[in-house]
């Protein structure tokens, strides 16, 4: 399923332009079916309805003069401070339509999460699914609960990600392969992850300003302290939620006490070698639990801009190319992926894979590259990162802008990423101009006044609905 998602997604992209619907009830699309829910309560669903009409295939390509008239008088205002650096292209082709800085390296704050999602797609596949797993400790009754990587991971029934594996459904296993024996005590292995578990050049409230938190191999929920409330909250569009300070501590004391094993018996260690399979003993596993589909795990990360969900593909890349998983190893295997997929690699430097980070550098034309890649139909799998992409005057970080006489144009026909961080601000994605022509742009810049958040975005923004109102020959 999600194979014939991501390849049907490309086909309209590469064909006609991006499609979109307002969707009815997705949560359940590509995970498991429901326990209960029948024909008919499939048939009830709401027909969506039409947001963004599909681009023409057939339409005229802008021409170089005309985009840089729209664009010059917009990329060098104050607001966007003095390092404005600026990539658009046509999607069908790949063509250059105008630069400014576009091969100089920016902070890009959470526009990183769009290479993320590309090199996490290409090393592990839209269908791959991150397992936890727990196995036979050293002694009997021990249960050891070996994090796999998966940061959707809940509890029970109630968790933060809709249809993510489930702590009680591997107890449940858990029981079942012990039989009358009766767990003591449960060991937490998260020795997947290495190195430290904030990066060094994320800014010193990121630790503890809800929007991040301690990277570890085995966690709940995104590592959220109070999964009701940070429900509520983002239902209401907030998306801070205080996090636990040790978030495979508190994973392992939930499975322990799911399992009957109270939390004095819960500690770090590792998991023993399995002797062989025709052998039952320490190291043998005892139940298994899997993520939901990679295609779902990369749209929540690009739709919410989940960072510690960032942070957990950002390693799924590193395990797939046989390097560290830490924010050390996983930037670098993102940069050797970005290189495998014929990307300017050397316009790229990785810190991490939110976008956190101070020291992560990407080019507007890596970005543009990028996405032209993703929606040319060569890398089928890649196409991915379009279905999170927020719409402008919509949804996600886009859903209150795009509203004003200066930048209603854009409205409908903007979809891109943004980032945000003090003094930076970006934006990539794509929009579709007045002929029908889909574009993808880039703007990075890191050098805004601290106060100018308001006014950089409304500058980005007019540089978005130029693109979308005018056939710009």
């Amino acid at each position: 399923m999600p194979v014939v998602l991501a390849a049907a997604l490309v086909l309209v992209l590469a064909a006609v332009g991006i499609a979109v619907v307002r969707p009815g009830p997705v949560a359940d699309w590509l995970g498991d079916e429901p326990a209960g829910r029948g024909t008919a309560a499939t048939a009830a669903e709401p027909a969506p309805a039409a947001v963004l009409a599909g681009a023409d295939a057939n339409a005229p390509m802008p021409t170089l003069e005309g985009v840089r008239a729209a664009l010059a008088p917009l990329v060098g205002v104050p607001a966007l401070g003095d390092r404005v650096h600026v990539s658009v292209a046509d999607v069908a082709t790949g063509q250059p339509l105008f630069g400014r800085g576009e091969d100089d390296g920016t902070v890009p704050a959470s526009v990183t999460k769009l290479v993320t999602g590309v090199t996490v797609l290409a090393a592990r596949g839209p269908a791959y699914r991150i397992p936890t797993r727990a196995v036979a400790g050293a002694t009997p009754g021990e249960v050891v609960i070996v994090g796999g990587g998966d940061p959707t991971l809940a509890v029970d029934k109630k968790g933060f990600y809709p249809g993510a594996a489930r702590l009680d459904d591997l107890a449940g296993q858990v029981r079942d392969a012990l039989g009358g024996t009766k767990p003591t005590k449960v060991t937490v292995d998260s020795s997947l992850y290495s190195g430290p578990v904030f990066e060094p050049g994320w800014d010193a409230d990121i630790p503890t300003g809800g929007y991040g938190g301690a990277i570890t191999a085995l966690m709940t929920d995104g590592a959220r302290s109070d999964v009701s409330r940070a429900k509520k909250d983002e239902a209401a569009g907030n998306h801070w939620a205080e996090r636990v300070s040790q978030p495979d501590l508190t994973a392992g004391r939930a499975f322990a006490r799911l399992l009957g094993v109270p939390a004095g018996a819960v500690a770090r260690g590792t998991a023993p070698a399995a002797a062989g399979a025709a052998t039952p003993g320490p190291g043998a596993e005892l139940g298994r639990v899997e993520s939901l589909p990679m295609v779902r795990l990369v749209d929540i990360m690009i739709s919410d801009s989940d960072n510690i969900v960032a942070e957990a593909l950002a390693r799924q890349v590193a395990l797939a190319r046989d390097q560290p998983a830490s924010f050390v190893g996983a930037g670098a295997a993102m940069d050797a992926v970005a290189g495998e997929l014929g990307l300017p690699a050397d316009e790229l430097t990785l810190a991490d894979g939110s976008g956190l980070s101070r020291s992560n550098r990407i080019s507007p034309s890596l970005l543009t590259d990028l996405i032209a890649l993703a929606g040319d139909g060569s890398r089928p799998e890649l196409a991915a990162i379009f279905g999170g992409l927020p719409v402008a005057d919509w949804s996600g970080t886009l859903a209150d802008r795009y509203g004003t006489a200066a930048t209603k144009a854009g409205a409908g026909v903007v979809r891109a990423k943004t980032g945000t961080l003090t003094k930076v601000h970006a934006v990539a994605g794509v929009v579709s101009t007045a002929d029908g022509r889909l574009l993808t742009f880039a703007v990075l810049t890191d050098a805004v006044p601290p106060d100018g958040l308001t006014a950089a975005r409304g500058a980005l923004d007019r540089i978005g609905a130029a693109l979308a109102g005018c056939g710009c020959r």
